[in-house]
């Protein structure tokens, strides 16, 4: 038994079988001719970048499908650096000048992805999407008449097999089939790549980034992926093979509480309608966060009032018994959608999103919204309804809101249309709306923290800049502090407070989330179970003293010190 150590990527475990996937064997190019036809090697490219394009959007589809909507954007992403102007010219140039449009294409995408691999962090792991551009592009011009090839099918891997890869893009991970997949490994990458976000939401164990010594694994040989621990164990003795088949965290069906009988609620995020199985079967006390974004991707008009109706209605059927808390559209900053007309800003997220379009330029939109959501609200599970406002900064925001949440009231009810109003609130995601979080709780019957806004807007650092990665944290002393004032906001009022951030799905953060004050925890559905379990094990009055020793902190390395959980990624 020998023990490789990486970086743990999905925080799961299991044993089975190696098999190394090397898809450069199928991408080998041909020797460069000396004369080739510009005007033929350019249409090859173009009907290669036509393939590649279809492709793209079928690998969208399919992920939104059986991931998730969020984890299917990344292919949008993709289908960009396919037709970025610089590169389309690039390799088009070099065509003319009398390169093979395959060489042209594997020169001038090497040299992109080169470049990112020179960044640090998180800008180094996007050339694994520029890869899974450039082998998209290759196999179709190597396989002749724009009609992209196939490597290995890793959509039929046998069953138990341990997928070992120099790397994965995100096009191969979410090919995998995760029953038939018992772990995934790599040579390269890191936790905040693409492929390791889909490995995690498909709840396939991964280590990541073990480096060259993974080579010395074989096909056949029996390995344990341990993605809590980040290792590798090649032939594990029994112990370490029971060690796997006890840590798996069982569904807990019931409500839990802490050991002193607190009780935490703990849900689940969902970005469309194929998630909604698989948090229930996880055990999930609901949906803490439904993104209605969802339902105006990929669509040349919004979606009418009947098809938002039914999306949530589907949504409360799933959950009868639970709160399903819907958030409205929250698009501008990063989310994008053409037919909206979404105004060009220099600094789109201190700009128009949010409820600052609804309330304004979206305001039609917004009526359509409400309109469905209130007659969901009177279905036979509407009861479990709440509705949520993205990045609230005003208290007139919240006023206008539910002036128009009532004036829509009074029109379904001339119109004699069944309806009711649910439970009403606002996502806290800048450092207003927890500065303002007694007046807002006020007002409302609840407030949601989305963590990785806050943060970033707390420590005016861009989550997607990998310059400033590390100050995108919610452990710093700043970011704890906006939390503990919301929920210190809402003590003494009606409003319960919940988190609907990636922090919310962190087990290791669940002891001090409960310490301050949260009432519900909404994550992953992946991390469901643990957290659950995790909440179990938790006293209530200890959680509080060990909140306020972290809020005394003055750095994040005293936090980390106060939590016993050792640096981490950012």
């Amino acid at each position: 038994m020998r023990t490789l150590a990486g970086v743990g990527s999905t925080p799961r475990a299991g044993v089975g079988t190696a098999r190394w996937y090397r898809p450069e064997a199928d991408l080998s190019l041909p020797d460069r001719p000396d004369a080739v036809d510009a005007d033929a090697e350019l249409d090859r490219y173009e009907a290669a970048r036509d393939a590649a394009r279809e492709a793209l959007r079928d690998a969208r589809d399919r992920t939104a499908e059986r991931v998730g909507e969020k984890e299917a954007a990344v292919f949008e992403a993709h289908e960009g650096f396919l037709d970025d102007p610089t590169i389309v010219e690039d390799v088009a140039a070099a065509i003319r000048e009398g390169t093979p449009a395959e060489h042209a294409v594997a020169d001038r995408f090497d040299e992109a992805v080169a470049q990112f691999e020179g960044m640090e962090g998180r800008m180094a792991e996007r050339a694994d999407d520029l890869r899974d551009v450039r082998d998209r592009l290759l196999r179709a011009l190597l396989a002749g008449d724009g009609e992209a090839s196939t490597a290995t099918d890793l959509a039929a891997l046998p069953d138990g097999t341990i997928l070992l890869a120099e790397r994965l893009t995100p096009s191969d991970t979410a090919a995998l089939d995760p029953d038939a997949v018992a772990g995934i490994t790599t040579v390269e990458g890191g936790r905040t790549s693409h492929a390791a976000i889909i490995a995690r939401s498909l709840a396939v164990p991964a280590v990541v980034g073990v480096g060259d010594a993974l080579e010395s694994i074989g096909d056949g040989e029996t390995v344990l992926v341990d993605g809590e621990a980040g290792e590798v164990v090649v032939d594990p003795d029994e112990a370490r093979r029971e060690s796997v088949r006890e840590s798996g965290h069982e569904v807990i069906p019931e409500r839990v509480e802490t050991v002193d009988g607190r009780s935490v609620e703990v849900a689940a995020n969902v970005g469309g309608e194929a998630e909604l199985a698989p948090a229930a079967e996880r055990g999930a006390d609901g949906i803490g966060l439904f993104r209605t974004e969802f339902l105006f991707v990929d669509r040349e008009a919004p979606p009418s009032e009947d098809e938002q109706y039914a999306a949530v209605t589907t949504a409360l059927s799933a959950f009868p018994d639970d709160r399903v808390v819907v958030r409205t559209l929250d698009v501008g900053g990063d989310k994008p959608v053409p037919y909206l007309d979404l105004p060009e800003e220099p600094n789109p997220f201190l700009g128009r999103r949010g409820i600052r379009l609804s309330l304004d330029e979206h305001a039609d939109l917004f009526e359509t919204q409400l309109r469905a959501l209130l007659r969901a609200a009177a279905t036979e599970d509407g009861d479990g309804l709440a509705v949520m406002f993205p990045l609230v900064t005003r208290v007139e925001e919240v006023e206008r809101a539910v002036d128009a949440v009532e004036s829509v009231a009074d029109d379904l009810a001339a119109e004699g249309v069944d309806h009711a109003v649910p439970e009403l609130g606002a996502m806290v995601e800048t450092p207003a709306a927890a500065f303002l979080a007694d007046a807002l709780a006020e007002r409302l019957d609840f407030l949601s923290v989305g963590t990785n806004d806050l943060a970033g807007y707390v420590m005016a650092a861009d989550r997607g800049n990998d310059a400033v990665a590390d100050y995108h944290d919610p452990l710093h002393p700043a970011v704890m502090r906006a939390l503990d004032r919301t929920t210190a906001a809402a003590e003494g009022s009606d409003a319960w407070v919940g988190m609907c951030g990636e922090m919310a799905g962190d087990p290791a953060l669940t002891e001090l989330l409960v310490g301050l004050g949260f009432d519900e925890l909404s994550m992953s559905a992946v991390t469901v179970p643990e957290v659950k379990a995790r909440v179990r094990e938790v006293d209530a009055d200890a959680a509080a003293s060990l909140a306020n020793e972290a809020l005394a902190c003055e750095t994040r390395g005293e936090v980390l010190d106060v939590l016993e959980i050792g640096e981490r990624d950012a």
